[in-house]
């Protein structure tokens, strides 16, 4: 498998953690169990927001999708929906935002909406993995030359891209990290949780 396809994948499962976590502790409010400070919702949608919307799908869009239109129209199709996802991206991520905010500033009346928003965007992106990774890669894969892959291995390496640049890629890092430190087990490794009363 091409290296680039061996990150995006892994980008997909980073995104997918955090969705798995947020939709945990989603689940724990419903079950009136205790749930993590709000800023550890704050930074997973961060997250959402920074890696997914603002690096991963432009990664996806500029380096990869690009370089295969200009290989073959087999894929124009696919790629047109995947794309039109990838630019209704922004509006779904405020969409939780906005959702997690009347939540938390408006108490439990608001956790309802909150909470159908975490599931319609975390099906939504599982959809779109899926579809990428079983439609779209496959034909990256047969269509695109040696050269290509290390072009856009470059790329991803941020050599030309600021937006890939080392620096971008460790900023996230410590994202993801910070993720880590500050949630509750069993999904992070940070303070627990006062048991149920």
């Amino acid at each position: 498998m091409p290296n680039a396809l061996r990150i995006l994948r892994s980008e997909h499962r980073s995104i997918e953690a955090v969705l798995h976590g947020l939709g945990y502790f989603v689940g724990e409010i419903w079950a009136g169990r205790p749930s993590p400070d709000a800023e550890v919702f704050r930074a997973m949608l961060q997250y959402i927001d920074l890696f997914a919307e603002r690096l991963h799908h432009p990664k996806e869009d500029r380096h990869l999708f690009s370089r295969m239109r200009l290989r073959t129209h087999e894929a124009d199709t696919l790629l047109d929906i995947i794309e039109d996802e990838h630019r209704g991206g922004a509006e779904r991520v405020r969409l939780l935002e906005q959702a997690f905010l009347r939540y938390e500033e408006g108490g439990v009346t608001h956790f309802l909406g909150f909470a159908q928003t975490v599931d319609t965007y975390t099906r939504f992106h599982r959809e779109h993995v899926h579809f990428e990774e079983a439609k779209i890669f496959p034909i990256a894969e047969r269509v695109l030359t040696l050269r290509d892959w290390k072009e856009i291995d470059a790329a991803f390496a941020g050599h030309g891209d600021t937006l890939v640049s080392p620096q971008t890629e460790r900023e996230m890092a410590k994202l993801f990290a910070r993720i880590v430190t500050i949630t509750p087990p069993p999904i992070g490794a940070g303070p627990e949780l006062p048991p149920t009363r």
